[in-house]
């Protein structure tokens, strides 16, 4: 079974009062939460200044790290992720999320959802989706120079099912969904965080460090 995006006037959930109520705060027992924390580490051999540079510039290093997920610029700190297509229980669905990179602010770099109204609003009736990320820089004392850029994302979607997988066990229907959100977040996410460090010290003339396990 594949999702379909509902006519314009089921997205924008529009009825005689013209509302609509956020998937996060809806009642409908076919809403599920599905939320994953993650946690990396990438070393950048260069001091803080250069790196904070470079992740100031997200126009050119974004666009080329989440290859080959579509991106699409909304405005000057905002994009469109499309992340690929992923099911469970036979139900699939494209998640596209919108993202603003926030500047930076005292030596933090936060990244937050950007609403589907503003982008898509037909996505609205689908899937509500927070995305928290921060990222810090933390220079090194070392002979050579090296600034270690530490993040975290927080992650949380709320996804209507379709009825029929109502049927199935509460827990099984959360704890396989949970599962499914975690292995999308960490493949996307570690593979993510490897393509920036490899961006960032080539197009810097620098020998990149050996990849790291992923701390999750």
């Amino acid at each position: 079974m594949t999702s379909s995006v509902p006519s314009s006037s089921q997205a924008t959930g529009e009825g005689s009062e013209g509302l609509f109520t956020p998937l996060r705060h809806s009642d409908d027992s076919r809403v599920r939460c599905y939320s994953s924390r993650f946690a990396d580490l990438m070393e950048m051999r260069a001091p803080a200044p250069v790196v904070a540079t470079y992740l100031d510039r997200h126009e050119g290093w974004f666009r080329r790290c989440a290859a080959p997920m579509q991106v699409t610029a909304l405005d000057r700190n905002g994009y469109v992720l499309t992340l690929g297509r992923f099911g469970n229980f036979g139900f699939e669905v494209e998640p596209t999320i919108g993202l603003e990179l926030l500047p930076q602010s005292d030596g933090i770099y936060r990244i937050s959802t950007v609403p589907p109204e503003q982008f898509q609003p037909g996505l609205q009736e689908l899937y509500d989706v927070e995305f928290n990320a921060a990222l810090q820089l933390q220079e090194q004392s070392a002979e050579a120079p090296l600034t270690e850029v530490r993040w975290e994302l927080d992650l949380s979607v709320w996804i209507k099912l379709p009825a029929v997988i109502g049927l199935l066990p509460e827990n099984l229907v959360q704890s396989s969904g949970d599962h499914l959100l975690r292995q999308i977040v960490r493949q996307i996410s570690r593979k993510l965080t490897w393509k920036v460090q490899e961006d960032f010290h080539a197009t810097h003339g620098l020998d990149c460090p050996p990849r790291r396990r992923a701390l999750f």
